[in-house]
């Protein structure tokens, strides 16, 4: 409990105007919100370029923010769904070529080329699975492990309950594991 008091003071202090705090929640969900939106959107620099929207949008917003039974990651999560969903309607109507070259989305610690590449092999095919996946499963995914939340977290996020998070994430990741032992993996 202690930690939702201590967070709920710092988003107080935020929502005064407060920079330490703004700065205190910008480094607890950054790395979450980033994992989140690279799992959907599946490029590095956008999901860069996605999560410092939503901190702007979170800047600009704050003071709006109610604790009206659920909790800011939720808050935080759904601006960073609507930003994804903006970015998602962007590119249907202007597609682009992505720039950077392959396996540069996320830096690996390894130096060896065959492992880089194994690395970047896998991604593809875990976001093309990810793709055939229904919407709400992808989306519970992503909360999930892109995002580090719990289902209760996730429920407020996708209005749903837990039962249901829970059997979309069942079902999610027993279809991931069809459709990733049908490519090899």
């Amino acid at each position: 409990m202690a930690q939702r008091e201590d967070e709920y003071s710092w988003v107080e202090q935020a929502r005064a105007g407060d920079p330490e705090a703004v700065g205190w929640l910008y480094e607890r969900y950054f790395d979450r919100i980033y994992r989140y939106i690279y799992l959907k959107i599946g490029d590095a620099t956008e999901a860069e370029d996605i999560t410092e929207q939503v901190f702007l949008k979170m800047l600009e917003a704050i003071g709006s923010f109610k604790w009206q039974g659920s909790s800011f990651a939720s808050w935080l999560f759904r601006i960073a769904h609507n930003q994804i969903v903006d970015h998602v309607r962007k590119q249907s109507r202007h597609p682009q070529v992505p720039l950077e070259p392959v396996g540069a989305t996320l830096a690996s610690h390894a130096d060896d080329p065959h492992e880089l590449a194994e690395q970047s092999d896998f991604r593809s095919h875990l976001k093309d699975c990810m793709e055939e996946l229904t919407d709400l499963q992808a989306q519970v995914i992503s909360l999930k492990f892109g995002g580090g939340l719990s289902n209760a977290e996730v429920a407020a996020i996708m209005q749903r309950t837990e039962g249901a998070v829970k059997a979309l994430q069942h079902s999610a990741l027993q279809n991931l594991n069809k459709l990733l032992t049908l490519r090899g993996y």
